[in-house]
């Protein structure tokens, strides 16, 4: 696995871009020191592997820059996707000695990791920490189940605006921006990587794409730059209930 050398952005957790939702959002002055002598980044290329399943692993970490993919490979060689990890979201379960999923880095992506055994121990004498992450591994099973439901009933185009007011609504709490006013973003998955998430074709993505801009649900620039004008008409099509279901 090539590793980069450390970025010299974001050194100080202070300034760091994802502290008010990463799993040290609670912690005190002293409590983020402390997280400080034991952090170091990593950087990976989009398409590589940043941990397979069943490998040992000795770090935990958060996503601070870019998007990566939780995969798993069956016996015949069949893989699927079952998660998506964007900025904030953690890495690694602290306890557990090797992976249970393939990690890929599907752009570009900084990581903002923790040597694990020091990680663990300061777990025990820092209740915070222990609290954020119990926090974020519930939102993360919430996720889950409400994938399921995703996944097995949605239609082509429900599935597309789902996939959209997700990465939207969290690009919008990255940045501190309210949902009541336009929300502007670049989209971190291009379409084969959709379809592959989704369980649908490339032509239904980029279908369903096209429709929702033909409608003016979304906005398009190029492939990629997109601007929804109005979160509540974009969550009206993901057929979730009006607080937005899954989309923490």
């Amino acid at each position: 696995m090539a590793v980069t050398d450390p970025p010299t952005i974001h050194v100080n957790c202070s300034d760091c871009p994802i502290r008010h939702r990463a799993v040290c959002a609670h912690c005190e002055s002293d409590e983020l020191a402390l997280l400080e002598s034991v952090k170091y980044y990593r950087t990976f290329d989009a398409g590589q592997t940043v941990i397979w399943s069943g490998d040992r692993m000795d770090f935990v970490g958060s996503v601070v820059e870019g998007i990566a993919t939780l995969s798993q490979t069956m016996e015949d060689g069949r893989t699927q996707m079952v998660g998506l990890l964007l900025p904030s979201d953690f890495v690694g379960r602290p306890g557990r000695e090797t992976a249970a999923y393939d990690v890929t880095a599907t752009t570009q992506l900084t990581m903002c990791c923790f040597r694990k055994r020091p990680f663990e121990d300061m777990m025990a004498r820092t209740p915070h920490i222990g609290q954020r992450l119990l926090e974020m591994t519930l939102d993360e099973l919430d996720s889950a189940r409400e994938w399921m439901l995703l996944l097995g009933r949605k239609t082509a185009r429900e599935k597309i605006a789902s996939l959209l007011a997700i990465i939207a609504r969290r690009d919008a709490s990255l940045r501190l921006a309210t949902t009541r006013s336009a929300i502007v973003f670049d989209l971190p998955l291009t379409r084969e990587a959709m379809a592959d998430y989704l369980g649908l074709t490339l032509e239904t993505v980029s279908r369903q794409i096209s429709a929702l801009k033909r409608d003016g649900v979304i906005v398009l620039e190029g492939k990629r730059h997109v601007t929804v004008p109005d979160f509540d008409r974009l969550l009206g099509e993901t057929g979730d209930d009006n607080d937005g279901g899954m989309l923490v």
